[in-house]
């Protein structure tokens, strides 16, 4: 009798696991029958929001439905993050962000009420370089400029970022602690509301994407000093990186990637990756990015892994030396 209980109880398990299975893959071969959702964690107008909708316009192609593009702005992009991962693991309720949601944020916030290592990794849809953009009358024209006169005017310069924790606020952080400068900071919610002010000349600079930049340094409304990657901007050749600039190891871009909730099928997010792969290929989008100075991303989720990570270390780094202190 106990034999047979025991062979019952197994074959329950088995079952079970056996359904459970059978549901992870008939929820994949038929995903996706309605609309996504990509809950994009800047206000609209931002490098995120552009490049979301670039690349969603064409994801959408290749899944067959519609992919809606929503803005849920908020603390630390956290109002977004915590949206997305409380929504049911099912593929059709996705984040679209920058680093900070699913990298910094545990490291600037005593509180967040999700977990950023167990929001799924999709894919990383895009790199774009990050520049420092001063105000068109700023009186520094160069990098040893601006360096000389944060030196000789400490804590009188102020600076803008899209937010706390942002890759605007955080590479402003080690370029102070590079050049043993002190800068103001102020944050924003967004890259828009943060370049209005900078253009109304209520903040003297910022360290923000090239792709949001370039056109107004192209049209003088505000100036860039240096790019901050390795190599100089194929659409600004004649604008030195930081490094050139005498200023060394404060190198950084911004990338944006797409997650899901914890728990998504392994099936759903192959399939949500593979139609990414495929729009990062299409011809179309390669002009647009290249017309916006933005390079495709692309990969495995597991790449996206292992690059989230080796950027959460990076950057955990750079809140600890300079010393900000989680709210």
């Amino acid at each position: 009798m106990s034999r047979r209980l025991s062979f019952i109880a197994g074959l329950g398990v088995f079952l079970t696991a056996a359904a459970g299975l059978a549901w992870a893959q008939s929820g994949a071969a038929n995903y996706p029958d309605h609309p996504i959702r990509v809950i994009v964690a800047v206000p609209a107008g931002g490098g995120v929001d552009t490049v979301t909708r670039i690349v969603t316009a064409k994801m959408q192609t290749f899944l067959g439905q519609p992919m809606v593009v929503e803005n849920k702005a908020g603390v630390g992009r956290s109002v977004a993050a915590e949206y997305v991962f409380t929504s049911p693991p099912d593929g059709y309720m996705l984040l679209a962000s920058q680093p900070s949601p699913i990298t910094t944020n545990s490291f600037l916030y005593k509180s967040l009420n999700y977990d950023p290592t167990q929001l799924m990794p999709i894919v990383i849809m895009s790199h774009v370089p990050n520049v420092i953009l001063v105000r068109e009358d700023f009186p520094a024209k160069t990098v040893a400029e601006l360096i000389a006169y944060a030196k000789a005017n400490p804590g009188k310069i102020n600076y803008a970022s899209q937010g706390i924790g942002t890759t605007s606020h955080t590479t402003a952080e080690l370029f102070q602690t590079i050049t043993h400068t002190k800068l103001v900071h102020v944050p924003y919610k967004g890259t828009a509301p943060a370049l209005n002010d900078l253009l109304a000349g209520n903040v003297d600079l910022m360290f923000n994407e090239l792709a949001t930049s370039i056109e107004l340094h192209k049209a003088g409304r505000a100036r860039i000093l240096a790019v901050t990657t390795r190599q100089r901007a194929a659409a600004l050749p004649d604008i030195p990186t930081l490094e050139q600039a005498g200023v060394r190891g404060c190198v950084s871009d911004t990338w944006h990637a797409l997650t899901a909730p914890p728990k998504t099928p392994d099936g759903v997010v192959a399939r949500l990756n593979d139609a990414a792969n495929k729009a990062m290929q299409d011809p179309d989008l390669l002009a647009h990015f290249k017309e916006l100075s933005i390079s495709p991303g692309g990969g495995t989720p597991a790449e996206m892994s292992t690059f989230v990570k080796e950027e959460t270390r990076r950057w955990s780094d750079v809140i600890r030396e300079a010393g900000i202190q989680p709210q």
